[in-house]
């Protein structure tokens, strides 16, 4: 009897675990289905603005929030010359194609809180861009030729993993920026070459003075005019001849901005 009893129970556990596996599966297939059957309607959706776009010759296309992983998926993005402002933000995007470069006459491109890990080298093709919103994504590096965007006024790279080495060489010939936002990444200092933005106005790196601190060594900052408007610590501030800045003072020796730390009494 005993025997029967374990022989019994291992059988009735198996019986049990093969249910508990089935109707796991099964609401597996039933959430997939439901996927796979939301997958023709987004694409219609995004067909649709699309053809409008293209049929009305409307300049601005906006897919924000819309669960795209994969640009080729928008059937007919890129064959959309005509448009100036392309809109992505809070996607899944996780790369952008090299065929955005079709993409010729864009002035506005905004892919923030996306994925992205990668850019293509192909980005320095959109030559009339003045504004790139690529905040909060994945971003390690920039591609080489990043600088090679003649018309690029705004710049935000917030929320991102770079570092002073992630910038290629030639990204301080974009000498038309007037806005770098940095701030959420990991620089620890800015290259001595951003003097060479001579027309750059606002840069936003609320940490930057903090890191450049610790270095007893003098530091360029940023390059701007006396006068103009500088995000300081989230704020907007004329930027004067020279201000404090907590352990140091920001000076003006041209048009460049430069910190010196302020010596403590026991050093």
């Amino acid at each position: 009897m005993r025997g029967g009893d374990s022989s019994s129970t291992p059988n009735s556990c198996s019986r049990d675990c093969l249910k508990t596996e089935l109707k796991r599966k099964s609401a597996v297939s039933s959430c997939c289905g439901s996927a796979l059957k939301d997958a023709p309607e987004m694409s219609k959706s995004l067909k649709k603005i699309v053809d409008e776009s293209r049929e009305k010759n409307l300049p601005d296309v906006e897919m924000c929030d819309r669960g795209i992983s994969n640009m080729l998926d928008i059937p007919g993005l890129f064959t959309l010359s005509h448009i100036t402002q392309l809109v992505l933000s809070h996607n899944k995007l996780t790369v952008v194609p090299a065929n955005i470069s079709e993409l010729k006459n864009l002035e506005v491109l905004n892919m923030f809180n996306n994925q992205i890990e990668e850019l293509p080298t192909q980005m320095s093709s959109l030559q009339k861009l003045k504004h790139l919103n690529l905040g909060m994504n994945r971003l390690y590096n920039l591609p080489r030729g990043f600088g090679s965007l003649p018309a690029l006024e705004v710049l935000d790279l917030t929320y991102n993993n770079l570092t002073q080495n992630s910038l290629p060489g030639n990204f301080f010939y974009l000498t038309t920026l007037r806005a770098l936002y940095l701030s959420d990444n990991d620089f620890e200092i800015l290259p001595s070459d951003i003097g060479k933005m001579t027309k750059l106005q606002i840069v936003y790196i609320p940490r930057i003075l903090l890191l450049i601190k610790r270095r007893p060594r003098l530091q360029t900052l940023i390059s701007c005019r006396p006068g103009e408007q500088l995000h300081y610590f989230g704020k907007k501030v004329d930027v004067p001849p020279s201000m404090d800045v907590g352990n140091g003072i920001l000076c003006c020796t041209g048009k460049t901005h430069v910190y010196y730390e302020r010596k403590s009494s026991g050093i």
